[in-house]
């Protein structure tokens, strides 16, 4: 098994063209992706054959991923600059009323999302326009949809524009802070019974490293340790390789839209690799 995972920030919108727009990216990997012949999977499907509890054949497929949990994963937006914005769920639509739903029978985007308000109003205000893009209303809608999974990204992401104190004096904009049990049970545990409360009968069992940080102590030693208490069966991490039947489950790797591919051309490479 080797499935590239890719990732995508639905807020990243400078312009409207594939290097400036993750939304139009999106839209575009998707027809790149069929092309080449590849099936779209589940990450779901992913965690579960490198943990054990799976056993489906995975060969040529790719999974698609999320992070941040803004509006534009799932709303159609105007965009204060660049204008009207296709959701990444909307691209998704698009894609099956101009293929068919046989096409890619089992597509799938699983999302990562901030679980605090407070955290969301914050970051709405001090790095989007302030419009209450940053809300849960959509989550439910998502997960029922079937198209989309909502998955734990933390209670607050460490984030520099939330305007909080962090926990036992942890400095804002780093998530290798969460260094220490308290710290990770307020950052990950805490998020697992939110979203948890938000999304029932489903229940989040992915975490993803804001900023791709991996803490040592988490990796190491709270994901083994306390899974009764956080409740995942993996965490995503970036290292830009596909993922195999011998990755860490606790930092599995993905490639970033943006950082390790700009160009439909260079996903290509990725691909075909």
């Amino acid at each position: 098994m080797r499935v590239p995972v890719l990732a995508y920030h639905a807020v990243n919108i400078a312009g409207n063209d594939y290097a400036s727009n993750d939304p139009l990216a999106f839209a575009a990997d998707l027809r790149l992706i069929h092309e080449l012949g590849l099936r779209i999977v589940p990450l779901q499907w992913v965690v579960e054959q490198v943990v054990g509890s799976g056993n489906r054949d995975l060969e040529g497929c790719v999974a698609l991923t999320c992070d941040d949990g803004s509006n534009f994963d799932f709303n159609d937006l105007d965009h204060p600059i660049h204008g009207p914005q296709r959701s990444l769920y909307n691209c998704l639509l698009d894609f099956e009323a101009e293929f068919g739903v046989d096409a890619q029978p089992d597509l799938h985007l699983t999302c990562f999302v901030i679980a605090s308000p407070e955290a969301r109003e914050h970051i709405d205000r001090g790095c989007l326009a302030g419009r209450g893009w940053m809300s849960e209303a959509w989550w439910k809608d998502a997960q029922r949809s079937g198209l989309i999974g909502i998955e734990n990204h933390s209670w607050d992401h460490n984030h520099p524009a939330v305007k909080l104190p962090g926990l036992e004096g942890m400095q804002r904009g780093s998530f290798l802070e969460v260094d220490s049990l308290p710290r990770a049970r307020a950052e990950i545990a805490a998020a697992t019974d939110y979203i948890n409360e938000r999304i029932a009968p489903s229940r989040t069992q992915i975490f993803c490293y804001p900023f791709s940080h991996v803490p040592e102590y988490l990796r190491a030693e709270y994901f083994p340790r306390f899974a009764d208490e956080h409740g995942m069966l993996a965490a995503m991490g970036d290292g830009a390789v596909p993922v195999t039947l011998d990755s860490d489950r606790w930092n599995l790797p993905r490639y970033i839209c943006g950082w390790h591919w700009k160009t439909p051309e260079a996903l290509r490479d990725i691909l075909a690799g």
